[in-house]
């Protein structure tokens, strides 16, 4: 096993973001964001993901060249992912095309290796409404003593809303750790985080990450449970895309180097960290991971 490669398996798009300032685009996707973030982060890292053959096929995969992922593609016959978002109240709300709509993951055997060998496997936005799908993922993870999951419930991608709350609740009950935001609650039969968080640890989740907007974020480790605010950081929020997709890579990064924590005080440095990097990346525009100013590894 690759002690410090973490594999990413969800998706990969085109970012269109229109405002009244015109359009611009941005390579995306919660698992591609989680996969630059980790490699940002120092950590080495191969995404699996659907990537047509087509100009925004090549502008995802000279990204991630860019930022050093490894890609193993799956292919696509609607072409690459595109999802067009505009801002109501700083929020993105998203539109996305037929090839999003019909995303999907091979797990052949190169994508099996590379979750073999991985020390984690995050997965984040997957199509769990897919029940065949959702089968070959839970086949693919084994015990799920390394699997860490984002149900990143987006209704415009849903094909069947119920199938993908049974599927993402029962994947989550094998995660080492989940993470969830309050808006996600609703998709996955829950009236808020209050509700959902108790019941992910009861379905057998060890760890959940809850993150609340504006009211910061909690980790539920068992009997410990630690809160962090939004971290305070010069100048703007530009835009709040991507925060979630940093906070979960920062974390996983220094639970990669530093092992699971122990006690409430590991836990209250490792969000602490997550909540800096979030609010860092929320300082510029897109999704792509930031950092503060003398942030250092751990």
């Amino acid at each position: 096993m690759d002690t410090d490669r973490v594999v990413v398996i969800g998706d990969a798009l085109i970012d269109e973001l229109r405002d009244e300032t015109g359009t611009r685009e941005f390579v995306g996707g919660a698992a591609l964001n989680v996969a630059v973030g980790l490699a940002r982060l120092g950590v080495r890292t191969t995404l699996l993901a659907m990537v047509g053959d087509d100009e925004d096929g090549a502008s995802i995969r000279a990204f991630l060249d860019t930022h050093g992922v490894d890609l193993i593609a799956t292919a696509s016959p609607h072409g690459s992912s595109r999802a067009v978002s505009e801002r109501v109240d700083g929020e993105p709300h998203y539109v996305f095309n037929t090839a999003a709509q019909n995303r999907h993951i091979d797990f052949g055997a190169d994508e099996q290796a590379a979750i073999d060998g991985a020390a984690f496997i995050v997965v984040s936005c997957f199509p769990f409404d897919d029940d065949a799908q959702t089968a070959e993922l839970e086949a693919a993870i084994g015990d799920g003593s390394r699997f860490v999951v984002d149900p990143n419930p987006r209704e415009a991608m849903m094909a069947d809303r119920e199938r993908f709350e049974r599927n993402a609740l029962r994947l989550s009950g094998r995660a080492l750790l989940v993470k969830v935001g309050d808006d996600d609650a609703p998709f996955l039969g829950a009236v808020g985080l209050d509700d959902l968080v108790p019941d992910l640890t009861a379905r057998g989740a060890r760890i959940v990450l809850a993150t609340e907007g504006r009211a910061g974020a909690r980790i539920i480790d068992g009997g410990v449970t630690v809160s962090s605010g939004i971290a305070s950081l010069p100048g703007a929020v530009v835009d709040t895309m991507g925060a979630g997709d940093a906070s979960l890579a920062s974390l996983v990064s220094d639970i990669v180097r530093l092992g699971r924590p122990v006690d409430a005080a590991g836990w209250s440095t490792l969000l602490d960290r997550a909540m800096l990097v979030a609010a860092a990346t929320c300082r510029s525009e897109g999704a792509l991971l930031q950092t503060p100013d003398g942030f250092t590894a751990l």
